[in-house]
């Protein structure tokens, strides 16, 4: 089964029947898929969660609680806050945890991701490092701080833990994606190669070896839309490829100097309201950097 690059840890109190529901879709022609004006119909919450975050409050507020419940239970709610995009009441709620528990490495997590998200570094270095410290079988953590590793401009050390990553699964094409991303910076055609490499031991059926497919020229954005509406097996899961797919293109898009389709697709991959896929929550980053850099390259023409 393949693994979606979802940084959250779900809690056990939400259960999969209260994940967010909705839908996305795609109009147009393919040259509309081609120039990044692929219309989408954003996920919303479903009434259930609102339903769980009254009881949690309910619980917080009025129950007699020991400490590891209580910060269970902001670690929990934090969880939801996080899902439909609510990041700052999140943050509070996993100090909160931290502060309750010290040792709870997935609030740890968390906060590494919003420090990353926010640009700070060094904080979020200290949070993955922490949670491998707490709990050193933890893997997503080299994925997340291989990213604010990345951002950070620490290219090799990225690279480092992106191989940490893809070593535990290597049967995972979204690992073998992130380590090509970290690695272009500094050598884009060995990047390329282990690309290639990687992509021998992956599923050819996985939706993300169709992304890879297309990173390696086997495939048009066309290809990679429609396949995007097969073998769907829940209703969220077209608008989670879409943001998936949005992203990976712009990124893509970025390495062909084409900033303005990069910039059209990092703003698809936002509307879908993924929030806790890595896709969507580097959206915005990425997002940034596209519109200064065709900025700058509109200046220079």
């Amino acid at each position: 089964m393949e693994h979606k690059l979802r940084t959250t840890v779900v809690a056990l109190c939400v259960g999969a029947s209260m994940l967010l529901s909705g839908c996305a879709s795609l109009s147009g022609n393919d040259n509309s898929a081609a120039s990044g004006k692929v219309m989408v119909s954003p996920k919303v919450p479903d009434y259930k969660l609102e339903v769980t975050l009254a009881k949690l409050n309910d619980i917080l507020v009025s129950m007699e609680l020991t400490t590891e419940q209580r910060a269970r239970f902001h670690y929990d709610r934090g969880v939801i806050y996080d899902s439909v995009g609510l990041r700052l009441l999140a943050k509070i709620d996993f100090h909160q945890a931290i502060k309750l528990q010290p040792n709870l490495a997935d609030a740890y997590n968390f906060l590494g991701i919003y420090y990353t998200q926010e640009g700070e570094f060094e904080p979020a270095y200290e949070s993955f490092d922490g949670v491998l410290e707490l709990s050193p079988q933890y893997d997503y953590a080299y994925l997340n701080r291989g990213i604010a590793l990345y951002y950070g401009e620490r290219y090799e050390l990225a690279t480092e833990d992106m191989r940490t990553f893809l070593a535990q699964a290597p049967a995972d094409g979204y690992r073998a994606l992130w380590l090509y991303l970290v690695q272009v910076p500094t050598d884009q055609l060995a990047a390329q190669a282990e690309l290639l490499t990687n992509r021998q031991s992956l599923n050819d059926q996985a939706w993300s070896s169709v992304i890879i497919d297309y990173y390696l020229g086997k495939l048009t954005k066309e290809q990679v839309f429609d396949a995007a509406k097969v073998n769907l097996t829940q209703a969220q899961e077209y608008a989670e490829r879409l943001c998936e797919a949005y992203f990976y293109l712009a990124k893509k898009a970025v390495e062909q100097q084409d900033y303005q389709l990069a910039a059209d697709y990092y703003r698809l991959s936002l509307a879908t309201n993924i929030y806790d896929f890595v896709e969507h929550r580097y959206a915005r980053i990425e997002l940034a950097q596209a519109l200064q850099m065709l900025e700058q390259s509109t200046v220079a023409n």
